[in-house]
């Protein structure tokens, strides 16, 4: 069974998140074949981890370059996220409990489909407003630190 399909929706037209955003799909599909498969699915959990952080690392990245605040929803979504990720380990390593793994795997699926739609859309968005090149890290359109709102739009809450 596949865990999350790889689909058109998915893709944002940024050669990079997509390429990232496809390898997470991948990881996710392996981790949930492991759990189908009844095998100890934690190496492909910990593999799927490290690629979180690492993709959310690189957006964040990207926020900073853009001159979206430290502290923005978009931001603070992968932190929300990265933590139940690292509780469900924490849970499979120190106590032997699988079943957060069990219910993550469904959440994550669900989960990126409207994160990609919605926050990865708009950091796309901002950085194509802002000529910001992601192989070269250069923005020709800075914000000033005070212009770039909670989510880098505007349109958010602070």
């Amino acid at each position: 069974m596949t865990t999350l399909a790889w689909t058109d929706k998915l893709v944002l037209n940024q050669p990079t998140l997509d390429t990232t955003h496809q390898e997470f799909v991948e990881l996710l599909n392996a981790f949930g074949a492991a759990l189908d498969a009844g095998a100890d699915a934690l190496p492909a959990y910990q593999v799927l981890l490290a690629h979180t952080e690492a993709h959310f690392a690189m957006e964040e990245d990207w926020m900073a370059r853009c001159g979206f605040e430290a502290q923005n929803c978009h931001a603070s979504q992968h932190a929300m996220v990265l933590n139940v990720m690292r509780e469900a380990l924490r849970y499979a390593n120190q106590l032997n409990d699988r079943e957060p793994l069990n219910i993550l795997r469904t959440e994550l699926a669900g989960w990126l489909p409207q994160h990609a739609e919605m926050m990865d859309a708009a950091l796309v968005f901002t950085m194509e407003q802002r000529g910001f090149d992601p192989v070269t890290g250069e923005c020709k359109q800075p914000v000033a630190e005070s212009a770039a709102h909670s989510c880098g739009s505007g349109s958010c809450g602070d």
